[in-house]
């Protein structure tokens, strides 16, 4: 049986949506320096090195860690937009800025496929090709002969 319509139940709550997950700055740096610590200590095997034993360093990602600290990126994403205090804007931007160096550095001396990584970052080359219909060249006309003669289409 569900609750009365009506119902004034939810005045009677103490506190409304979810616990912050960190009580300071410090605590939210802490953990995310616990989530590259465990990147570094479990790094991805490759199956496709001989023997498949050789291991890749594991990229930080901003999934990854948000996974680790057992929220979602919507989370942190609306965390970081709604803060008023300064020091876990910072924090925050320190978090970005690591996992953006550790991600370019390792792409840049070929651990991590650079394309990929370049894409994820936000570097990847752009390039805006404007197309009016008009071929810049005439088509090649194609020739057939049929019952001996010639037609072009």
């Amino acid at each position: 049986m569900g609750a009365p319509k009506k119902n004034q139940f939810w005045k009677m709550r103490s506190t409304h949506g979810r616990d912050l997950l960190f009580g300071s700055p410090t605590l939210m740096w802490e953990a995310a320096c616990d989530y590259f610590d465990w990147c570094v200590a479990n790094p991805i095997i490759d199956p496709r090195s001989f023997g498949g034993k050789q291991k890749i360093q594991r990229p930080f990602t901003m999934e990854g860690l948000c996974r680790f600290l057992n929220c979602n990126s919507a989370y942190f994403r609306q965390f970081k937009k709604r803060t008023k205090d300064k020091d876990f804007t910072t924090i925050i931007q320190d978090i970005e800025e690591a996992v953006f160096q550790q991600k370019f550095e390792n792409a840049a001396i070929g651990v991590y496929k650079e394309n990929l990584i370049s894409r994820d970052l936000g570097l990847a080359d752009k390039q805006d090709v404007k197309h009016d219909g008009i071929p810049e060249t005439p088509a090649a006309k194609q020739v057939m002969i049929f019952n001996g003669k010639k037609v072009e289409f």
